[in-house]
């Protein structure tokens, strides 16, 4: 019996190999890049000035080798078909080869100065062609022919070799330069890549540094360039990501702070009651035992809401975009509403004004009951909670004001009302974490207002929370 082999592993979607390119470093591509511009900017220029240099050689020796023809051919010489009587050292010195073709194809000339003949030139010398010019690949020659005007014509040539090595000593010349000028380029490239991409490596090594000891050290900046621009915004993350750090530490120093107690009594309480149970132990009183379950209650009471507020405020650390608009009368009634179930005994005496804002519906809402939930602990039974939600013309913000009917806050606690865990002397033996009234000023600055606490003119505590935004009307405006 076979057994089947077992499927291969499913290793996804095959990943895109990295090319050759991409493991090459930044540095390396810059010199390449800068190398293979120059190369094609000096070969485009080389091509063009051998190209233009050569027409132009070879255009000088066709007019000066027709003009030459043109003179010899209105010589007396020429008319009389004796070009004997001209010496061979005139044609040697001068690099040329001449004779006189007749329209029967007789030559004239020096039989060792002729120049090399074909149909073009007996087309002059019959009349046929007004002139002619070409090259004669075996003897590697420019030919002329010009008629001269007694049924011939004067055929003269000239060598190319001179103009050729004129040609192979430019293309030397241009090449050498060329590749001068692509190894200087390259150089430039790696000192210009070396010196740009030094700021991207105190990037990198500052990156890696913070993934290793966590150092959050801003970087040195210089210069006013787009690499100088982008270390100033990695030492802005670096000062925000230093300054969520520390937030994080102090919540967490002032939380363990803050459930020590709580934790130690009810663990204290527990032990007792344990202990009690024991079966060697002595009988604990009835009383006893109900108001160690009661404070045992309270304790769990207590650290819930303790944990509740501090969820709520690591909540309120995180950015949040706010984009959504928000009617802030809806907001307050909502909050109003729970907040008068919180506490039957207190009148709240509402005054609101509409305001319309971009906002955290929710957030808001909290902070509110909180200002509320705050204003009715402070007040006693009976008593009367003034909310105000009024615009404030001067500065164009909205200002909600919640004013109690309690002892108020000392002068010397208001401004620290606000921070996290603070609590007053007089606010230690009431229930509360401390962290209402900083959810309200966390929310408040995260939608670009303020929080202030004063006195109220009814003699209490006057807690007052600005906010940006618009009235309806002028919003439709």
């Amino acid at each position: 019996m076979t057994v089947p082999a077992p499927p291969p592993p499913d290793l996804g979607p095959p990943q895109p190999s990295r090319g050759r390119f991409q493991r090459v470093s930044l540095r390396n591509r810059v010199t390449w890049l800068a190398a293979i511009c120059v190369a094609g900017a000096v070969a485009l220029v080389s091509v063009a000035a051998f190209v233009t240099v050569r027409d132009s050689l070879y255009q000088q020796l066709d007019d000066s080798l027709t003009e030459r023809a043109v003179e010899a051919a209105e010589g007396p010489l020429v008319r009389t078909a004796d070009l004997q009587q001209v010496p061979v050292a005139f044609f040697t010195a001068t690099n040329f080869k001449i004779s006189v073709l007749g329209a029967d194809g007789t030559e004239f000339g020096p039989k060792d100065q002729r120049p090399p003949l074909s149909f073009a030139e007996l087309a002059v010398a019959r009349g046929e062609a007004p002139q002619s010019l070409r090259t004669d690949q075996r003897s590697n020659s420019r030919v002329v022919a010009v008629p001269t005007g007694q049924n011939a014509a004067l055929v003269m040539s000239t060598s190319m070799d001179p103009t050729q090595r004129t040609l192979a000593q430019l293309s030397v010349v241009l090449v050498v330069m060329g590749g001068a000028g692509i190894l200087l380029a390259a150089a430039a490239g790696t000192a210009v890549a070396r010196a740009g991409l030094r700021p991207v490596q105190r990037l990198t090594a500052a990156t890696e540094r913070v993934a290793l000891t966590g150092d959050l050290r801003p970087i040195p900046v210089d210069g006013d360039d787009e690499l100088s621009r982008l270390t100033t915004s990695f030492n802005g993350m670096l000062s925000a990501l230093a300054e969520s750090q520390e937030r994080q530490r102090r919540l967490v120093a002032d939380a363990g702070h803050e459930l020590r107690t709580p934790l130690t009594s009810l663990r204290t309480n527990l032990e007792l009651l344990m202990a009690s149970a024991r079966p060697d132990a002595p009988n604990l009183a009835e009383e006893d035992r109900r108001e160690m379950f009661a404070d045992v209650q309270a304790q769990v009471t207590e650290l819930s809401a303790l944990v509740g507020d501090l969820v709520e405020l690591a909540r309120e650390d995180t950015p949040q975009a706010v984009h959504e608009p928000v009617d802030l009368v809806d907001v307050v009634e909502r909050a109003l509403s729970r907040a008068r179930r919180r506490a039957p005994r207190i009148e709240f005496d509402v005054r609101l004004q509409p305001w319309v804002m971009m906002g955290d519906a929710t957030a808001l809402e909290r902070a509110v009951l909180n200002l509320l939930d705050n204003a009715a602990k402070w007040s006693p039974d009976e008593g009367r909670v003034r909310v105000d939600l009024v615009p404030d013309v001067a500065s164009g913000q909205i200002l909600l004001e919640v004013a109690d009917s309690g002892p108020g806050i000392a002068p010397v606690d208001r401004p620290y009302v606000f921070e996290r865990f603070y609590r007053s002397s007089d606010a230690r033996t009431l229930p509360g974490s401390g962290l209402g009234l900083s959810i309200v000023k966390q929310v408040a600055e995260r939608h670009g207002g303020s929080v202030w606490a004063g006195e109220a003119p009814e003699g209490g505590a006057l807690l007052r929370m600005s906010l940006p935004g618009n009235t309806p009307q002028t919003e439709q405006q």
